[in-house]
């Protein structure tokens, strides 16, 4: 089984700054792509950024300058630091992870439990 374990999440004024982290732990060969989606209410999920494992990122547009994700491959560990914080940034994030489990195996999507992200005065 592989976990995703999300830590960071809180209440920041405008302007403000987090960083968030994302460990995947368990049975793990590798790790192809690790990812960050947001979801406010009544909304649908979506992507704000992601990284592959050789360093390729792509962001959404509404975070692009403000925001940078990397990871740590041999910690099995994406990180999200958050600038310039704005209050439509305000919602559950989630981490997401494409892992191989084994060798030859194929790769299954897994997602973290979710940290909420609050930007307000």
């Amino acid at each position: 089984q592989v976990q995703l374990v999300e830590s960071g999440g809180g209440l920041v004024q405008p302007g403000g700054s987090l960083r968030l982290s994302c460990a995947a732990t368990g049975s793990i060969f590798a790790i192809n792509s690790m990812g960050w989606y947001y979801q406010a209410p009544g909304n649908q999920r979506e992507l704000v950024a992601s990284i592959t494992s050789d360093g390729t990122t792509n962001y959404a547009d509404s975070v692009k300058g403000r925001f940078t994700i990397s990871r740590d491959n041999a910690k099995n560990t994406v990180y999200l630091q958050m600038n310039s914080l704005k209050p439509e940034d305000t919602a559950v994030y989630y981490c997401r992870a494409l892992v191989v489990r084994q060798r030859g195996g194929y790769q299954a999507q897994y997602w973290g439990q979710g940290t909420q992200v609050t930007v307000s005065s």
